[in-house]
């Protein structure tokens, strides 16, 4: 009897064990749901939804969730906590698909000069040229035309002077007459002041000959640039035969762009590089600044010599040059990819804390490769689009995207004042108080394709002879509530 009392005992012992398990767990249970159903409120209520949205269409807002009636896409959600914010939000992945890519505004030490481009040129400062200073006749051109080589010395040109005959005719006859050494002294200065040279009146006293004929040589080696005779030509006294520019010494006229035009001064290094040559290095220093800018490329011009004794370059070509000193400046720069420049001002569109995109006016400086400086606008650190920026807007356009991100009421009122008429014809497949749901044909201007989607009507009486069914010819306009119909004709011209 004993016995079962204990097994009676122990049995309802263990039945009242697991109730009060199986109440535990219940009631933990219970509490860990209504905390994470109390979370999930909190949460629900922090990422509250004000509307619906079709990204493509951002300025028409749905109640619910569902279909885009314009594209074959979801509407997504706007959340309260993203009401706020300025700029806009694009998905991740779109982001990735659209091949947008960042860049951050950094600073980096930059060398204080520029690079320009410069061709060579004959140094004019030691141009020769060849004249004669008695009238003659070309007896012998040696010189065939321009642009050849010549050496020291090398004949250019032989003339024939009768004004020289006379006079060395009564030098030899005042000697064979022994006439004392005043006459004859007075006689050779007859023949310097008629230009025959020393040369040719020793060689008379020496043979005893006339001469007639003088050969007019090269005072240097180098190109002849000018020659401006011919065989059988009369020359005068003064008159220019030929101009002859040495190669040993070159000029490097180094074009700047006007922006720069302040900053060149004479003496500053130049280390130039001939482009068909890297390995080619020319250095020097500025000789002089050209006055005035032209005005067909807007460049001022800067020159200085070169040394070229090995004949290494010739006139002509083409030099890639760096102006300035070794120092170097601090400068915040961005990727000159990542500045739009409209014409009036220069644009970054730069990426906020929240992810948003935000265009941001800056002052930009100069270029530096493939950076350019910013002077203002934007801080060391901040992240801009250093790609895709003209497909962050559906329609791809840089004159919408930049008043719709900025968002002003100024642009907002800029946009309206005269909105855009776009035209296409379709078929009316639903008819309400509201809108009017049409399957159109593309409209390029604003890159549709064909598609079916509602337009909203002026006033709930607008169109009241317009059925489904029908085929139109329709006009509309872009609104705050999306796209307004402004025309709707049958096709055939009945309204």
């Amino acid at each position: 009897m004993n016995k079962k009392l204990m097994t009676l005992a122990v049995i309802a012992a263990m039945a009242l064990l697991a109730s009060g398990y199986v109440a535990g767990t219940w009631h933990a249970n219970t509490t860990a749901a209504m905390t994470t159903a109390s979370m999930g409120s909190e949460k629900e209520e922090a990422r509250k939804v004000l509307y619906w949205h079709d990204p493509m269409m951002p300025n028409q807002h749905f109640d619910k969730p569902g279909k885009s009636p314009f594209m074959n896409m979801q509407l997504e959600p706007v959340f309260a906590d993203e009401g706020a914010s300025s700029g806009v939000k694009i998905d991740p992945g779109l982001q990735q698909n659209l091949g947008i890519r960042y860049a951050t505004a950094r600073r980096v030490d930059v060398a204080a000069s520029f690079e320009a481009v410069g061709t060579t040129q004959f140094d004019e400062s030691l141009a020769d040229v060849i004249q004669s200073r008695v009238t003659g006749y070309i007896d012998r051109l040696y010189a065939n035309a321009p642009m050849q080589r010549v050496v020291k010395g090398a004949p250019i040109a032989s003339l024939f002077v009768p004004d020289w005959l006379a006079p060395q005719e009564e030098y030899l006859a005042l000697r064979r007459s022994g006439m004392d050494s005043t006459m004859l002294a007075a006689s050779r200065e007859r023949m310097r002041a008629l230009s025959i040279p020393d040369a040719v009146v020793a060689n008379l006293d020496r043979t005893g000959r006339v001469q007639t004929h003088v050969t007019l040589s090269a005072p240097s080696s180098g190109v002849i640039t000018e020659l401006n005779v011919r065989d059988g030509a009369m020359v005068a006294p003064g008159q220019t035969l030929a101009k002859v520019a040495g190669l040993s010494t070159l000029w490097l006229v180094i074009d700047v762009a006007e922006a720069r035009a302040l900053q060149v001064k004479a003496g500053m290094s130049v280390d130039a590089v001939f482009a068909g040559d890297t390995a080619q290095h020319f250095t020097g220093h500025i000789r002089e600044v050209l006055p005035g800018i032209s005005t067909g490329s807007r460049t001022l011009q800067v020159r200085l010599s070169v040394d070229n004794k090995d004949l290494s370059l010739t006139p002509g070509m083409l030099m890639r040059a760096r102006i300035g000193g070794a120092t170097t400046v601090s400068r915040l720069v961005v990727p000159s990819e990542a500045v739009i420049t409209t014409g009036k001002r220069s644009i970054v569109i730069v990426k906020q804390a929240d992810g948003r995109l935000q265009p941001v006016t800056v002052t930009t400086g100069n270029d530096s490769g493939s950076d350019t400086e910013v002077l203002s606008g934007l801080s060391e650190g901040e992240q801009v689009v250093a790609s895709g920026q003209f497909l962050i807007d559906s329609e791809a356009s840089l004159k919408s995207v930049l008043p719709r991100l900025e968002g002003g009421p100024a642009s907002a009122a800029v946009a309206s004042a005269a909105p855009p008429t776009y035209e296409t014809t379709g078929k009316v497949e639903a008819v309400t108080n509201h809108d009017i749901t049409l399957s159109h044909q593309p409209v390029s201007a604003l890159g549709w394709g064909a598609m079916t989607m509602a337009f909203s009507k002026p006033s709930a009486t607008a169109f009241p002879d317009v059925k489904a069914g029908e085929t139109v010819h329709f006009a509309f306009k872009q609104s705050d509530d999306g796209y307004e119909l402004t025309k709707v004709e049958p096709m055939g011209g009945a309204k």
